[in-house]
């Protein structure tokens, strides 16, 4: 299990781009979260396979919206999460 740790920038907030995110990760069977941030990004943090996060980090770039970068990482995961959901 390893999560994936992303944060995404652009305008991303309030053109449905937690709902796309959440919408791929359930399609490759992640669990964890979208968050929109104070300053304007969106957090994504997702466990499951790494080959199904890489492909989620892929789908981060072309999201509804416009994403001007995504920055991320692959780190051991925790197993916390039940469910993908926005928060």
């Amino acid at each position: 299990m390893k999560r994936l740790r992303a944060k995404v920038y652009g305008w991303v907030q309030g053109v449905g781009f937690r709902a796309y995110v959440r919408w791929r990760a359930k399609e490759l069977g992640l669990k964890g979260y979208a968050k929109n941030l104070p300053d304007g990004t969106v957090e994504v943090v997702a466990e499951g396979p790494e080959e199904a996060l890489r492909k989620l980090a892929d789908y981060l770039y072309v999201g509804p919206g416009r994403v001007d970068d995504v920055r991320w990482e692959i780190v051991a995961g925790g197993g916390e999460f039940e469910d993908f959901k926005i928060l």
